[in-house]
Formats: C-alpha cells, structure tokens, sequence
C-alpha cells in the first residue's frame, strides 16, 4: 500500500526538489514578492505555501504590524504585515495581497503579509551590488532586495509581538 502524504507536505517535498534541481544546474531561483512598492526575493526552502489571504482574528494590545491570527486548515497563524513592519506603509489591501507562511522546520506558525507575489524568477544571471550582499539588478535595472526569512524568525522584536 502506498503512503499517504498530505498537501502540504507533497507541497514541501515538491519545493525541495525544485531547490536541489535548480542547484545543481547553478540556477538561483527564488520567489519574486512586492512590499510595499519595493521587489523582494524569498529562497523557496523558507516558506512552506503561498496563499490568498483568509479572514482574520484581531489580536488586542499587540503591535500594529501584527495583523491577527488565521486559521490555516485548522492551524493558528500569527499575521504579521511586513510592510509596516519594515517601517514602511501598510500593505495595499487588494485581493492581490498574499500570505507566505514560513517554514514548518522553524517551528514558528507565521505568516508573512505582502502586497503580492510575482513568482519564481531566476536571479542567477542578475548583477549583484557590490555594497548590498543581499541586493540585485534584474535585466531591465529594476532593485530586488532578499528577505531573509530565517533573520526574521529569529529578531526579538519580530517575535514579541506585545505593545
């Protein structure tokens, strides 16, 4: 009989195979997402799924990035809108507003607010500035920074979410 495996695992599964792929050929392929009008890549191995953005649940006397819990297939998430927490403006609001929840190895349900996400894009033929590590140029010229999902988790002032 075969093992039965669930969505989200066959999601991750999928995921990781793509990032072993894509290394081993030298591609540098990440997941193209906007926040708050600026272009941001995520490394597909930091979160688990991509979704509309469900109902949410206000949290009372929290921080005013943190947008509330959601519940994902009978999980709790913790909704964080990266635009105002990057001290930027609120995400726009439209039905094209996505959530990235992170990784289930981080052992941490968050979920990452954004305004919308464009899709894999290839950066590996992207000239990288020499002052900003973790900034690109893609072909026409246009600025991607790189989020890093992992330094997120880890921030003190991320994970407290208490006014």
């Amino acid at each position: 009989m075969a093992k039965r495996t669930n969505l989200r695992e066959f999601q991750q599964s999928l995921s990781n195979r793509m990032q072993d792929k894509n290394r081993k050929s030298g591609q540098l392929s990440l997941l193209g997402i906007q926040i708050a009008g600026q272009n941001y890549l995520v490394e597909m191995v930091e979160i688990s799924e991509v979704l509309s953005l469900p109902p949410l649940t206000a949290v009372p006397l929290t921080k005013p990035w943190f947008r509330g819990v959601a519940n994902v297939r009978g999980n709790l998430y913790c909704v964080a809108d990266l635009a105002v927490f990057l001290h930027q403006t609120e995400v726009s609001g439209t039905s094209a507003n996505r959530l990235l929840l992170a990784a289930e190895r981080y052992g941490v349900n968050a979920a990452l607010l954004v305004d919308k996400v464009f899709g894999l894009r290839d950066a590996s033929s992207w000239q990288r500035d020499a002052v900003q590590e973790n900034q690109y140029f893609d072909e026409h010229g246009a600025a991607w920074h790189k989020l890093d999902v992992v330094g997120l988790l880890k921030q003190p002032d991320f994970l407290q979410i208490g006014i």
